[in-house]
């Protein structure tokens, strides 16, 4: 009993003596996160490095977040926004994860400073402002309305006044939007479903585009062909929306174009159907004979180098060694090099906005594949986009021309 006590007051009397020894010592407490854990300034050339690529919230590249449709103050001169849509798909749902999985498999992309080598740019640190704006609230119990909601939220983004040359002309010719310049539009599907709202939203401010298209399948089937058309709502799906787009009036007349195609077809009569939809068709065993160059060469001679382009990459352009996690896989495709260098050779086209669907990510390895592939992809893109400057100079180089 008595030596309880006597050791309980000893422990009181150390204790007093510890708080009296700090007594008048200024103590501050740790602040965080500090902006110096998560970036750290480059020395040279300057720009950032994440230092702890694999912690923290994914946005894409781990680029600044702002919910942009839920606040009308943000400005951006490029803006990522994802489109988590499946319910069009034939085969493996899956996407509506794909613009999360994306985001995960693009943690890495700056980590040693975001420097592009190949087109001499750096997409993280130049005149462009750019954000991710998060994903586009999609339900998925009516195909309808979801379609309207990615339209709809697209075109928020797309309508706004860019960070950059928000008061110099630019390519827009429809409506309020006539003549202005307006911010590029990075949407992560998603099944390709999503690229006919996409597609609409643009053409509220473009009017009728030119379209690249990367892909396995061509997409232009006739709804009886593909699915059978049961109701309106099914005749709208991955396999048929760009022939909606097409008797919509969204495509600009025979300068389109497929790359990548090694699908089976219900017969000669599907390629028929998709030149009457405007697109011209690149196979992809076509890379055996004439290689990457001649590759870019047939979609530059298609599209021009003059008018405003929409690229839309469905990740099963690539052979499903390279990208597994995919809703209809087809094997025959290029390696994520020949893409890479493919979508690099089109630096000198204007691209107004631009999509990435079908990445499912359950699919994927452990080792993230598919969605590393798909946001290396987006990264040449993205580069392509700063590297070529503002919309604006669409409109300078344009008057340029017609000065010579």
């Amino acid at each position: 009993m008595h030596s309880g006590l006597a050791l309980l007051g000893l422990c009181w009397a150390v204790a007093i003596k510890i708080a009296i020894a700090h007594t008048g010592h200024s103590q501050k407490p740790i602040a965080g996160p500090h902006q110096s854990l998560w970036y750290s300034t480059l020395p040279g050339d300057g720009g950032t490095q994440a230092d702890s690529v694999f912690s923290g919230i994914s946005t894409f590249g781990r680029l600044p977040y702002q919910n942009c449709l839920q606040s009308g103050d943000a400005t951006y001169d490029i803006a990522f926004i994802g489109a988590p849509f499946d319910t069009g798909t034939s085969y493996r749902p899956g996407a509506r994860f794909g613009p999360s999985g994306i985001r995960q498999g693009s943690r890495r992309l700056n980590l040693y400073g975001g420097y592009n080598v190949p087109l001499k740019t750096n997409p993280f640190n130049s005149w462009a402002t750019v954000l991710d704006c998060g994903d586009i609230p999609v339900t998925s119990y009516d195909n309808t309305f979801a379609l309207r909601q990615i339209e709809e939220g697209h075109f928020s983004i797309l309508s706004r006044s860019p960070a950059t040359d928000a008061d110099q002309p630019g390519p827009a010719v429809r409506g309020a939007l006539k003549g202005k310049t307006l911010p590029r539009v990075i949407t992560l599907g998603g099944d390709h479903t999503i690229t006919l709202p996409l597609l609409r939203s643009i053409n509220r401010a473009y009017g009728p585009v030119s379209v690249i298209h990367f892909d396995s399948h061509l997409d232009t089937w006739k709804p009886k062909v593909f699915g059978g058309s049961p109701s309106a709502v099914a005749s709208i799906n991955h396999g048929t929306y760009f022939y909606h787009a097409s008797m919509e009036g969204l495509l600009a007349n025979d300068t389109n174009i497929h790359a990548g195609i090694r699908t089976t077809l219900s017969g000669p009569s599907d390629y028929e159907n998709d030149g009457y939809c405007g697109f011209e068709i690149v196979e992809a065993r076509e890379i055996d004979t004439i290689g990457t160059d001649g590759i870019i060469k047939r979609i530059v001679e298609r599209v021009g180098t003059k008018r405003p382009v929409y690229l839309s990459i469905d990740i099963d352009t690539l052979d499903p060694a390279f990208a597994p996690a995919t809703g209809t896989p087809e094997t025959g495709g290029w390696s994520t090099r020949e893409l890479r260098t493919i979508l690099r050779g089109l630096e000198d086209l204007n691209l107004i906005a631009a999509d990435i669907v079908e990445v499912a990510p359950a699919y994927d390895t452990n080792a993230e594949h598919t969605t590393m592939a798909a946001a290396d992809v987006l990264y040449e893109v993205m580069s392509i986009m700063v590297k070529k400057g503002p919309l604006s100079k669409m409109v300078e180089g344009a008057e340029a021309r017609n000065d010579l």
